[in-house]
């Protein structure tokens, strides 16, 4: 079986150096990211970039470790899963950042991944649910940033 994939994407009324700089300071991640109980970075980084790490640990308790492949501000970043929950053969995520113009910036998840048998089995379910929680913390990205402006 192949990389599952979906997208999500919003439109956010801020600059988008301002979007990405709020999306990539892990002081700011749980104050938006609502699927998340746990946002750190790894190693002794200060900041994202390529080659840093991440640990993440989803409200449902399982956790994964991810690798910054790109980071090209403030267009867009991407990660990888380096480590993480037993149900993923693998992980990657992307977000771009496109400049609408007049203060706006269209925001775009795109995640793929591969699962391990049995739970690929599952994978429409998994794909909705994931689906779910990222059109939802697409969501409380916007408010967050907008009620902030």
């Amino acid at each position: 079986m192949g990389f599952i994939k979906f997208s999500e994407k919003i439109l956010i009324y801020r600059d988008p150096d301002y979007v990405f700089d709020y999306t990539q300071d892990y002081k700011n991640r749980l104050s938006w990211d609502t699927f998340l109980v746990k946002a750190d970075l790894m190693d002794g980084a200060e900041k994202a970039g390529i080659g840093v790490k991440a640990w993440c640990v989803a409200r449902n308790g399982l956790g994964m470790e991810t690798e910054y492949v790109s980071f090209n501000r403030p267009k867009a970043t991407a990660i990888k899963m380096t480590s993480g929950p037993f149900i993923f053969r693998a992980f990657l995520g992307s977000w771009t950042f496109k400049d609408i113009g007049r203060h706006k910036t269209e925001v775009i998840f795109l995640y793929s991944f591969k699962l391990r048998f049995p739970f690929s089995l599952l994978a429409p379910i998994v794909k909705n649910n994931l689906r779910k929680n990222v059109r939802q913390r697409l969501k409380d990205l916007k408010n967050c940033i907008e009620k902030s402006s």
